[in-house]
């Protein structure tokens, strides 16, 4: 059974093919391009965005999620949505950094994923970008931009209201703080961490900080 939005952009699209085949309308297949482009772009998102979860469970890598995130962002290019587009050019870095390995080939994304979502304002996708640029910087062994770039992520992620996102960038400073050497900041970290997962129902945040904070005491 179709829901009321599928239905809406077939219906339309039924049409506007209609209005091609046997209106002699040209502009009309221009326009049908532009409702599937957009019914297509969220959708190959979401297809990208569930193997990589996969990804984390079971560490095996699917050529797909890459694809799916490419395409994506030529979609969202094509019809002028800069939101969207820095999404999916965050996701397509997130692949080459998390699951290949290779956080020098995703920083270019992260950075123009950050740009493309301040020019419109998207603090969500911006907390992402600038977090993974973090995770770039601290792998390369500059600690103090990664914690810049951590705080900055976490202050976004507050300022939009994301708290199992700010909860996770808690986190992240807590492990950098560990890093290098602050484990009073590390633990006071955890605790604010564990505070706002708790009270948003993040429980996967709350298994991540519970095995932070054992390793920090070990």
């Amino acid at each position: 059974m179709q829901d009321a939005h599928e239905q809406d952009w077939v219906a339309h699209t039924g049409e506007l093919f209609e209005a091609a085949m046997f209106g002699g309308d040209t502009t009309a297949l221009d326009r049908s391009e532009d409702v599937l482009d957009a019914v297509e772009a969220p959708l190959s998102m979401a297809r990208g965005r569930i193997l990589h979860v996969r990804f984390l469970g079971d560490r095996e890598a699917d050529s797909r999620e890459l694809a799916l995130f490419e395409r994506a962002a030529e979609l969202y290019r094509r019809l002028g949505n800069a939101s969207g587009e820095a999404d999916a050019l965050f996701w397509i870095g997130c692949w080459h950094q998390v699951v290949k390995g290779d956080g020098a080939t995703g920083r270019p994304y992260f950075e123009k994923s950050y740009a493309l979502a301040a020019s419109v304002g998207d603090r969500v996708t911006m907390s992402y970008a600038v977090r993974h640029l973090g995770f770039a910087d601290r792998e390369a062994g500059d600690f103090e931009l990664a914690r810049a770039r951590l705080t900055e992520s976490v202050a976004l992620r507050r300022a939009a209201g994301f708290r199992p996102g700010e909860a996770a960038g808690l986190l992240a400073l807590a492990q950098l703080a560990a890093e290098t050497g602050d484990r009073a900041a590390a633990l006071q970290h955890l605790d604010e961490a564990q505070v706002l997962a708790e009270s948003c129902g993040a429980k996967a945040v709350t298994g991540w900080i519970e095995q932070a904070r054992t390793l920090i005491r070990s």
